[in-house]
């Protein structure tokens, strides 16, 4: 049985990026030297993780920072844990 993905909070803005810059996924892929397979799977968000070299590569490729690439926008807490305990 194929192991879920753990869900996490951060997004990647490779598709926003390709637009920007005129680039398809296969260009990017030739530039880097990652297959599109495997940029496709960072793209789409289900990547588990990606290396300090190929992520200077993307931004390096793609003129841009980390930050324009990856966001981190952590779910909110449920309210009972930010509700104040009742001690009556």
């Amino acid at each position: 049985m194929a192991e879920e993905a753990e869900p996490h909070a951060i997004s990647v803005h490779l598709d926003r990026l390709l637009a920007e810059r005129g680039l398809t996924l296969v260009e990017l892929s030739e530039l880097v030297g990652v297959t599109p397979v495997n940029l496709s799977v960072l793209k789409n968000g289900r990547a588990r993780a990606i290396r300090f070299s190929t992520l200077g590569r993307l931004c390096e490729a793609l003129d841009c920072t980390p930050g324009d690439l990856l966001t981190h926008a952590p779910a909110p807490e449920p309210a009972s844990a930010l509700e104040p305990e009742d001690h009556a």
